[in-house]
């Protein structure tokens, strides 16, 4: 009761809406416009929890603050209180703040954090008083994420990580990876606790961050790549070029002359490894990623092999490195989890249409509703209807589409039963013809 109180004292009167800072702002506080209960809901049992609680103590009525209206989402959890400020907003316009006009940011961290439950409180509340979304990972060992909002937003977001005591000294503004886009790049916000910010699948406290490989910077990274490529053509070089990520990752865009698994999920790597230990014995590797943070796990995981001679890493991962070489040893696009699935670096396509075999390199996800994999499929041959990721695919999407309507469950596709979950590399092969 006291809570619900709380709410109704924060609500506009509809003669005052549009002055109150847009038409659809049903509630504000804290300098805040709030369109959806939900909204208000989440900030109030964030926020002020304290005072709904003295409310209904002097009341004398009973109070949850972190019951159904809190609205947390993933492992969060109640409403803890936030020990850091939210980054003031009053001097910014409400256009300015959900401006469709952005960017999107990709960064980690990895520190030692001993309470995740609190920081994804706050992360929540940051995220959702910048109106930003995204998906935000928490763990005692870090955070990782990536998030999407108006320039203003992601500028006050960077301010108000780098002024955390937890992250002071530690994160750095260069850290953040940039790219344009903007909020609606994603559907939804996610910000949760798990035991990993990467999913490797395998204990932090066994393969720890603290064991990783030397970290290059992206003008180093270049001229190793460099060197290693003209070794390789002379079939003289003792050096992998390895790429840590998916293999639908790779397809669209990686480094010349790389070695690129061909595996489906990041926690396949370490079986990856184990597999194939001889093809890195006593080798120098390269290693490379996204934004740099599977690079982190796997370097540590490789190292503990004992098989290699050296282990490298590229600082700051792709995004860092097309910063300052886009017209370098990294050809095509880069792959980005978001709902724009692809950014542009070069004007290099390297991939093909799944259907005809005309160069394409823009993905979407499959048609087949049972399916949620990603294809590439040519303006031309999706007219003719291929729009699925597979012929299995295309003839459920057909009988489905004759069905009468109803939830259908996501199963596994057929081509990825049939795909070989662990590859094992050809050791007799140079790393050269394996990256073609």
């Amino acid at each position: 009761q006291a809570f619900s109180l709380f709410v109704k004292a924060k609500e506009v009167p509809v003669a005052a809406r549009c002055a109150a800072g847009g038409e659809g702002v049903r509630w504000r506080c804290c300098r805040q416009g709030f369109e959806e209960l939900s909204g208000i809901h989440r900030h109030v049992a964030l926020q002020h929890g304290g005072d709904v609680g003295q409310r209904a103590a002097a009341e004398g009525s009973p109070a949850d603050p972190s019951g159904s209206a809190n609205g947390t989402q993933g492992h969060c959890r109640g409403a803890p209180e936030i020990a850091w400020a939210l980054p003031d907003t009053s001097h910014v316009g409400h256009d300015d703040l959900t401006s469709k006009v952005g960017e999107v940011l990709l960064y980690y961290c990895y520190c030692e954090v001993n309470d995740p439950e609190e920081l994804c409180a706050w992360q929540k509340a940051l995220c959702q008083h910048l109106h930003l979304t995204g998906k935000v990972r928490v763990a005692s060992e870090g955070i990782n994420g990536t998030v999407g909002g108006s320039k203003v937003a992601t500028n006050l977001y960077i301010e108000a990580m780098l002024s955390h005591p937890l992250f002071k000294d530690i994160l750095y503004q260069e850290d953040f990876k940039s790219s344009a886009g903007g909020a609606h790049c994603f559907r939804d916000l996610r910000v949760g606790v798990f035991k990993e910010i990467v999913p490797m699948g395998i204990d932090p406290k066994i393969v720890s961050y603290k064991e990783t490989g030397i970290h290059l910077s992206p003008q180093e990274f270049h001229k190793e790549v460099e060197h290693y490529l003209s070794q390789a053509s002379l079939g003289q070089s003792d050096t992998i070029l390895l790429d840590c990520r998916n293999f639908y990752e790779s397809k669209i865009g990686h480094f010349q002359g790389c070695l690129a698994p061909d595996i489906r999920k990041f926690s396949y790597f370490p079986s990856y490894v184990d597999e194939n230990l001889e093809l890195f014995k006593d080798k120098r590797v390269l290693m490379y990623c996204t934004g740099g943070i599977r690079c982190e796990r796997g370097s540590a995981y490789l190292r503990s092999k004992a098989v290699c001679r050296e282990v490298y890493q590229l600082k700051g991962g792709i995004h860092k490195y097309l910063e300052e070489f886009p017209d370098g040893f990294y050809r095509g696009k880069l792959f980005v989890f978001d709902d724009r699935y692809a950014i542009c670096s070069n004007e290099d396509i390297i991939s093909a249409c799944r259907y005809c075999g005309a160069l394409w390199d823009q993905y979407k996800l499959c048609s087949s509703q049972h399916c949620r994999q990603l294809v590439l499929a040519c303006p031309s041959c999706r007219n003719k209807g291929l729009t699925a990721c597979c012929p299995v695919c295309q003839e459920k999407e057909l009988k489905l589409t004759s069905m009468a309507s109803g939830q259908i469950l996501k199963e596994e596709c057929d081509c990825t039963r049939r795909r070989l979950r662990v590859p094992i590399e050809d050791v007799s092969q140079t790393t050269l013809v394996a990256g073609k």
